[in-house]
């Protein structure tokens, strides 16, 4: 049964919500302004939900072509020079409109955006329009910067800090869900911030003046650029998919081999990878974490007899560094990072001694060898009680409190199989 949604997440869908039923019966009933205006950016923004690559890719943004559309809608203040007259309530209801209507075939396929993504594109776009629409309307931005580069400069650092709320209400929604500190979370936006979302930025800043110049004539031309940039991530994200599960499947050669227990090595690398989150970690030091849990048991290949149950954590520490090294020598022969070899080669050196993902997969390994075949909570409780004893000279304490943390409220990162 999935959890019930916290605070902080109804607050956010409760405000989005209303938002929405708002503008939507406001524009009904005073109608649209300037429908064919509200109609071509209504069109870019459905087109670019229709181009929206599935969510479970971990993109950030996965139609960023809409978000574009929608935020120069937002900061749209005139047409060929003629003077834009839709207030912040329309932008809300042709945005929401629009995105619903282009993801009819998503949410039909069982890929659509989720309640999340939804709610924070339209506090997105209301955000930026109430930012720009009144001071626009009531010939203040006007007069503060007048018609020269003033503008664009203004409109982007509208842009900029619309986008600097949204990483705030991301990692807020995210931390209301995992309960993983909000420090790094927030960190992982903004510095989700410099890749697409800055093209993101950009595109809507140059559509809405562009618009303001040369018309409507201008939005499939600014797009395209937006449009390819959008392509080139999805083939980075297939390959980086593709990536990773090369990698799971290499990591099932201990399974296949009967060195170890199926499933282990990603039971290990979703707990890894949570407690890493727990711990700090960002999203690339977790995806280097995530890999090296993959194919931390890898040197076992080199045993003529394998250890009973895969069991390393109860060798001698010499059998296990022999292990870990070699394993380390056949993970630099996979092309992953050298940073993925050096923590499979360290996770069995002294824990004072090893970097941080080294400890967390060195703890999480033994955490789930000796929890291997007990039943109920019983077994789990027993498991950590022996790393808590341990602490003093085999795992390190702070990682051995966060997997208990981890493991009480149950938010595991699952890894798919290869």
């Amino acid at each position: 049964m999935p959890a019930r949604p916290s605070a902080p997440v109804l607050a956010v869908h409760a405000l989005a919500g209303t938002l929405t039923l708002w503008a939507l019966v406001a524009t009904w009933r005073d109608g649209l302004v300037d429908p064919g205006t509200a109609t071509a950016f209504g069109a870019l923004i459905a087109v670019g939900e229709l181009a929206r690559w599935g969510a479970g890719e971990g993109e950030r943004d996965p139609a960023p072509l809409a978000s574009a559309g929608a935020l120069g809608y937002a900061l749209l203040g005139q047409n060929a020079g003629r003077t834009e007259g839709q207030g912040v309530l329309q932008v809300i209801a042709v945005v929401v409109a629009a995105a619903l209507l282009g993801s009819v075939p998503h949410v039909a396929a069982g890929r659509g955006p989720s309640a999340d993504q939804a709610a924070r594109r339209v506090l997105t776009a209301a955000f930026a329009a109430v930012c720009f629409q009144p001071l626009h309307h009531s010939g203040r931005l006007d007069g503060w910067f007048g018609y020269g580069p003033y503008v664009a400069l203004a409109l982007l650092l509208l842009l900029v800090l619309t986008a600097l709320c949204d990483a705030v209400v991301a990692a807020l929604l995210l931390r209301a869900r995992t309960r993983y500190p909000f420090g790094p979370l927030l960190r992982d936006e903004l510095r989700g911030l410099v890749g697409i979302g800055s093209a993101v930025c950009a595109t809507g800043t140059v559509i809405a003046l562009a618009v303001a110049v040369a018309g409507l004539w201008a939005l499939p031309v600014f797009c395209v650029p937006l449009l390819l940039t959008q392509l080139a991530f999805r083939r980075y994200a297939a390959v980086r998919t593709t990536y990773r599960q090369t990698i799971t499947s290499l990591a099932r050669a201990t399974e296949i081999a009967g060195y170890t227990k199926p499933g282990h090595a990603r039971r290990v690398a979703g707990l890894s990878r949570a407690v890493g989150r727990e711990l700090g970690l960002s999203e690339s030091e977790l995806t280097v974490l995530e890999y090296a849990a993959l194919m931390h048991d890898i040197g076992q290949l080199s045993l003529l007899d394998p250890v009973p149950a895969g069991a390393t954590a109860r060798l001698p520490a010499a059998e296990q560094r022999r292990i870990a090294l070699l394993g380390g020598a056949v993970v630099r022969q996979t092309g992953v990072p050298a940073g993925v070899a050096l923590i499979v080669e360290r996770q069995a050196d002294p824990y004072r001694d090893q970097p941080l993902p080294a400890r967390i997969i060195r703890t999480v390994n033994a955490y789930d060898d000796l929890a291997e075949g007990a039943e109920g909570a019983d077994g789990s409780l027993n498991a950590l009680e022996q790393l808590r004893l341990g602490t003093g000279h085999d795992y390190h304490p702070q990682v051995v409190e966060s997997l208990a943390r981890v493991l009480a409220r149950g938010c595991l990162t699952p890894v798919p199989p290869g």
